[in-house]
Protein backbone atom coordinates (compact mmCIF):
# COMPACT_ATOMS: atom_id res chain seq x y z
CA UNK A 1 0.00 0.00 0.00
CA UNK A 2 1.01 3.59 -0.55
CA UNK A 3 1.13 6.19 2.25
CA UNK A 4 -0.05 9.58 1.46
CA UNK A 5 0.08 13.08 3.53
CA UNK A 6 -3.75 14.23 3.37
CA UNK A 7 -4.80 17.78 4.21
CA UNK A 8 -8.48 19.21 4.36
CA UNK A 9 -10.15 22.18 5.03
CA UNK A 10 -13.73 22.76 6.57
CA UNK A 11 -15.69 25.83 6.71
CA UNK A 12 -15.21 27.93 9.50
CA UNK A 13 -18.25 28.19 10.88
CA UNK A 14 -18.99 24.16 11.80
CA UNK A 15 -17.78 23.50 15.08
CA UNK A 16 -14.45 21.76 16.30
CA UNK A 17 -16.66 18.48 17.68
CA UNK A 18 -17.86 18.23 13.88
CA UNK A 19 -15.10 18.52 12.22
CA UNK A 20 -13.66 15.44 14.70
CA UNK A 21 -17.13 13.75 12.99
CA UNK A 22 -15.81 14.72 9.55
CA UNK A 23 -12.59 13.14 10.62
CA UNK A 24 -13.60 9.93 11.90
CA UNK A 25 -16.31 9.52 8.93
CA UNK A 26 -13.27 9.74 6.71
CA UNK A 27 -11.21 7.41 8.56
CA UNK A 28 -13.98 4.72 8.75
CA UNK A 29 -14.20 4.94 4.74
CA UNK A 30 -9.93 4.48 4.41
CA UNK A 31 -10.68 1.56 7.06
CA UNK A 32 -13.51 -0.08 5.16
CA UNK A 33 -11.17 -0.27 2.05
CA UNK A 34 -8.15 -2.08 3.79
CA UNK A 35 -6.28 1.36 4.76
CA UNK A 36 -5.04 2.52 8.06
CA UNK A 37 -4.52 6.29 9.24
CA UNK A 38 -0.59 6.86 11.13
CA UNK A 39 -1.56 9.97 12.86
CA UNK A 40 -4.06 12.85 12.46
CA UNK A 41 -3.22 16.28 13.51
CA UNK A 42 -5.96 19.37 14.16
CA UNK A 43 -4.06 22.68 13.42
CA UNK A 44 -7.05 24.68 14.20
CA UNK A 45 -8.61 27.70 12.28
CA UNK A 46 -6.77 29.34 10.44
CA UNK A 47 -6.89 32.29 8.01
CA UNK A 48 -6.91 31.62 4.66
CA UNK A 49 -4.89 33.25 1.35
CA UNK A 50 -7.67 34.24 -0.35
CA UNK A 51 -11.54 33.71 -0.05
CA UNK A 52 -12.45 30.10 -0.71
CA UNK A 53 -16.43 29.95 -1.34
CA UNK A 54 -16.84 32.64 0.35
CA UNK A 55 -14.96 31.71 3.55
CA UNK A 56 -11.86 33.58 4.80
CA UNK A 57 -11.00 31.03 7.64
CA UNK A 58 -11.02 27.45 7.77
CA UNK A 59 -10.09 24.52 10.10
CA UNK A 60 -7.15 22.46 8.96
CA UNK A 61 -6.44 18.72 9.61
CA UNK A 62 -3.77 16.66 8.85
CA UNK A 63 -4.21 12.86 8.31
CA UNK A 64 -0.80 10.20 7.86
CA UNK A 65 -2.81 7.82 5.34
CA UNK A 66 -1.37 3.99 4.30
CA UNK A 67 -4.00 3.03 1.86
CA UNK A 68 -4.40 1.61 -1.87
CA UNK A 69 -5.38 4.20 -4.42
CA UNK A 70 -9.21 3.44 -4.02
CA UNK A 71 -9.78 4.01 -0.65
CA UNK A 72 -8.14 7.67 -1.28
CA UNK A 73 -10.25 8.17 -4.09
CA UNK A 74 -12.94 6.49 -2.32
CA UNK A 75 -12.47 9.08 0.41
CA UNK A 76 -11.59 12.59 -1.84
CA UNK A 77 -15.48 11.60 -3.86
CA UNK A 78 -16.86 11.69 -0.30
CA UNK A 79 -15.44 14.46 0.02
CA UNK A 80 -16.13 16.27 -2.66
CA UNK A 81 -19.97 15.78 -1.81
CA UNK A 82 -19.71 17.33 1.38
CA UNK A 83 -20.90 20.75 1.44
CA UNK A 84 -18.62 21.43 4.88
CA UNK A 85 -15.59 20.41 2.99
CA UNK A 86 -13.75 23.42 1.07
CA UNK A 87 -10.46 22.05 -0.32
CA UNK A 88 -8.39 19.02 0.37
CA UNK A 89 -5.18 17.56 -0.88
CA UNK A 90 -3.62 14.56 -0.97
CA UNK A 91 0.20 14.29 -1.84
CA UNK A 92 1.90 10.99 -1.49
CA UNK A 93 4.83 10.85 0.32
CA UNK A 94 7.96 7.96 0.72
CA UNK A 95 7.85 7.65 4.61
CA UNK A 96 5.43 9.69 7.19
CA UNK A 97 7.49 11.92 9.53
CA UNK A 98 7.54 11.00 13.04
CA UNK A 99 6.53 13.48 15.62
CA UNK A 100 4.28 16.45 14.90
CA UNK A 101 4.28 18.31 11.70
CA UNK A 102 5.77 21.71 11.02
CA UNK A 103 2.69 23.10 11.51
CA UNK A 104 2.32 22.03 15.24
CA UNK A 105 5.94 22.20 15.76
CA UNK A 106 6.49 26.41 15.16
CA UNK A 107 2.97 27.44 16.63
CA UNK A 108 1.72 29.49 14.22
CA UNK A 109 2.96 28.15 10.80
CA UNK A 110 6.47 29.43 10.70
CA UNK A 111 9.62 27.55 11.67
CA UNK A 112 11.93 30.62 12.65
CA UNK A 113 15.07 28.39 13.23
CA UNK A 114 14.99 27.99 9.55
CA UNK A 115 15.55 31.64 8.33
CA UNK A 116 18.95 32.09 10.33
CA UNK A 117 20.25 35.25 12.40
CA UNK A 118 17.96 38.95 12.40
CA UNK A 119 21.00 40.84 12.86
CA UNK A 120 22.64 42.85 9.84
CA UNK A 121 25.89 43.16 11.42
CA UNK A 122 27.03 39.94 9.44
CA UNK A 123 26.84 42.09 6.09
CA UNK A 124 29.79 43.82 4.24
CA UNK A 125 29.45 47.77 4.55
CA UNK A 126 28.52 49.20 1.25
CA UNK A 127 31.25 52.10 -0.33
CA UNK A 128 28.58 55.06 0.73
CA UNK A 129 28.61 53.93 4.04
CA UNK A 130 32.49 53.50 4.36
CA UNK A 131 33.35 57.46 3.88
CA UNK A 132 33.66 59.34 6.97
CA UNK A 133 31.03 62.01 7.93
CA UNK A 134 33.41 64.51 7.96
CA UNK A 135 34.32 64.38 4.19
CA UNK A 136 31.13 64.76 3.55
CA UNK A 137 30.60 67.38 6.00
CA UNK A 138 33.29 69.31 3.82
CA UNK A 139 32.33 68.72 -0.04
CA UNK A 140 29.04 70.20 0.68
CA UNK A 141 29.56 73.73 2.20
CA UNK A 142 32.44 74.11 -0.20
CA UNK A 143 30.35 73.63 -3.21
CA UNK A 144 27.56 76.33 -1.56
CA UNK A 145 29.82 78.77 -1.14
CA UNK A 146 31.66 79.13 -4.28
CA UNK A 147 28.71 80.11 -6.45
CA UNK A 148 27.73 82.96 -3.86
CA UNK A 149 31.17 84.55 -3.40
CA UNK A 150 31.16 85.02 -7.27
CA UNK A 151 27.29 86.30 -7.01
CA UNK A 152 28.40 89.06 -4.31
CA UNK A 153 31.27 89.53 -6.00
CA UNK A 154 29.81 90.70 -9.77
CA UNK A 155 27.08 92.67 -7.54
CA UNK A 156 30.09 95.17 -5.69
CA UNK A 157 31.24 95.32 -9.84
CA UNK A 158 28.39 96.91 -10.77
Amino acid sequence: MALYEHIFMVRQDVSSAQVDTLTQQFKSILEDNNGSIGKTEYWGVRPLAYRVKKNRKAHYTLMNVDAPAEAVKEMERQMSINDDVIRFMTIRVDEHEDGPSVQMRSGRGRDRDDRGPRDRDDREPRERDAKPAADKADDSPAESKAPVEEADAKEEDS
